[in-house]
């Protein structure tokens, strides 16, 4: 049987991003839109109704915004959709607050439909980390400084390597690789790993790692896992483009 496409809503308060992302998103056919929202606050009802494996969430609505959204969703539902924030500027404190709220990844307004359909298919996946060099870009950016190491990460030396590894950006295959485990192993030592720090997803799971002093800053509050940001220079669609501009207007 064919694979069932991932299905998204779209929660914008800029029309014009809305029509045009799911214009876009509805001519690929791994990915079907399913619904609209215009505001935070109309993003827990659709989900109810239309159960959507994403959420593409602009971190930035007027009312309740993304980041509320997302934590809304994370409270009231036992199985919510993978959050995707998209965002005008890449290292910004919102985006971090909805990374720390349980979002799964972010992608720039900029990012061509190649880039936003590949990150839809990867937090869907919930295998790997979307952009590890910019989330802990961001964590070094906006997190408070880390504190003891040993204080929340009760976790065995196994576990512990697996987070390491999972901070670097590497996919369950490539950690079973890595360790010389098998893949259903990875698994189930990447799902103690979240239970035990109470994060909804791995990225969440990196940023807590680098909160309690886990993965260790080097050279001030850059990353010991230190990678250069990805800017993400890419040209978006025409429509797109235009809603982003008058956005970063605004914003």
């Amino acid at each position: 049987m064919p694979t069932p496409p991932v299905s998204v809503l779209i929660a914008d308060d800029d029309p014009l991003v809305r029509t045009g992302l799911r214009a876009l998103l509805a001519a690929r056919p791994e990915i079907e839109p399913v619904a609209e929202a215009s505001g935070g606050d109309q993003v827990l009802p659709l989900v109810r109704l239309h159960r959507p494996d994403v959420v593409l969430m602009d971190v930035r609505m007027p009312g309740m915004d993304g980041i509320e959204a997302t934590r809304t969703l994370r409270e009231a539902l036992e199985a919510p959709p993978q959050v995707l924030v998209i965002t005008t500027f890449e290292n910004d404190e919102y985006v971090y607050r909805a990374l720390r709220a349980g979002a799964a990844g972010f992608i720039l307004k900029r990012s061509d439909i190649e880039q936003i359909a590949r990150a839809i298919l990867t937090v869907a996946a919930g295998d790997g980390l979307l952009f590890p060099e910019a989330i802990r870009t961001l964590a070094a950016e906006h997190a408070p400084p880390p504190g003891n190491a040993h204080g929340p990460m009760a976790l065995t030396k196994r576990e512990a390597e697996v987070l390491r590894l999972i901070a670097e950006g590497l996919a369950n295959q490539a950690i079973a690789s890595r360790l010389f485990l098998s893949l259903e192993t990875v698994k189930s030592h990447v799902r103690s790993v979240l239970t035990k720090l109470g994060a909804a997803n791995r990225t969440e799971a990196v940023i807590i790692a680098y909160e309690s002093g886990f993965v260790r800053p080097r050279g001030g509050r850059e990353s010991s896992l230190s990678l250069r940001c990805n800017t993400f220079p890419i040209r978006a669609g025409a429509v797109l483009g235009r809603a982003a501009q008058g956005r970063s207007r605004k914003r």
